[in-house]
């Protein structure tokens, strides 16, 4: 079976660096799995590396929507697949490097999340309702269509239950009802590095400052002033629909910080709690998180 590299786990726990080191070590590309990394005009709020950072290692699923458009998992396996099938027809260990799980998965495993598209006019109409009438409101409109999804989702997850809607309008089946068996399509190694609970948060806040000094606000304005406002998907983020309300309500840099590093350590948890349930996933302790050990693991899989 086709061999697949896939570093994951939690915001802020250096999946970028070891990604890219790794892709030195193997002679090898990186694809990102990051919802959105995909924007253009999204940097500072994402961390979206640097050409620096990226130290000559070609990148692929960065930068290829505009911030305006909706971009679904259905779109992102589209364009991802073909490329790590390319490179592994060319001899390479494609490496999956994010945080947005259901992309990894879309990637990894013989499932299209419904086959459905993303149905523009359908999701613009449940988001003008997310906006009109409240999160609760189209949580129990899925609540009514597709009780066992609403039950794997939380309220504020607002992204996915909008998703599960549109899948259940545009299809007429509901997302419950879709085969979501974990059929691997590639031999995958899966690692995440293991940050102590409270080192990673330290992680985040320290994110979190580096991002707003370094003009995460005038990044927003920017792009506002082109027209992409709070009912933009890419604007549903964390750290740019926060900075969006504040601005709004008037709030200080101070009030935008705090809430933004609160709301990230939550997605934190959440997203330790979705890729814990990966099959076979190395959780590896910070210091054995290296190219080398990471190299021989790969090996062993001979």
């Amino acid at each position: 079976m086709r061999k697949v590299l896939v570093i994951c786990g939690p915001t802020a726990s250096g999946k970028t660096g070891l990604a890219v080191a790794c892709a030195k070590k193997l002679n090898t590309e990186i694809i990102s799995a990051d919802s959105q990394l995909v924007y253009r005009g999204l940097n500072i709020g994402t961390a979206k590396p640097t050409e620096e950072e990226r130290c000559g290692i070609v990148h692929y699923m960065i930068d290829v929507a505009d911030p305006k458009d909706n971009f679904s998992v259905f779109d992102y396996a589209e364009r991802a697949i073909p490329i790590v099938n390319r490179l592994i027809d060319n001899g390479k260990t494609p490496i999956i490097c994010g945080g947005t799980g259901f992309y990894i998965n879309s990637i990894l495993f013989d499932f299209a999340y419904g086959h459905t598209g993303a149905y523009c006019a359908i999701r613009d109409k449940y988001n003008a309702l997310l906006i009109e009438r409240g999160k609760e409101y189209i949580y129990g409109l899925l609540q009514n269509v597709d009780p066992e999804t609403a039950e794997k989702l939380h309220v504020n997850d607002t992204k996915r239950v909008v998703r599960a809607l549109e899948i259940y309008e545009a299809s007429g089946k509901k997302k419950s009802e879709q085969n979501d068996e974990l059929i691997p399509k590639y031999d995958y190694l899966a690692v995440a590095v293991n940050y102590p609970r409270e080192e990673l948060y330290k992680r985040i806040d320290m994110r979190v400052d580096q991002m707003f000094e370094c003009g995460l606000v005038d990044e927003i304005e920017s792009l506002r002033a082109n027209g992409v406002d709070e009912n933009c998907q890419s604007m549903q983020a964390i750290g740019y629909k926060e900075v969006l309300k504040c601005l709004k309500n008037g709030d200080n840099h101070s009030t935008m910080c705090d809430i933004i590093k609160q709301n990230t350590r939550h997605y934190a948890k959440r997203q330790i709690t979705f890729f814990k349930k990966l099959p076979n996933i190395l959780w590896l302790e910070p210091e054995a998180a290296t190219p080398e050990r990471i190299a021989e693991l790969l090996n062993e899989r001979q």
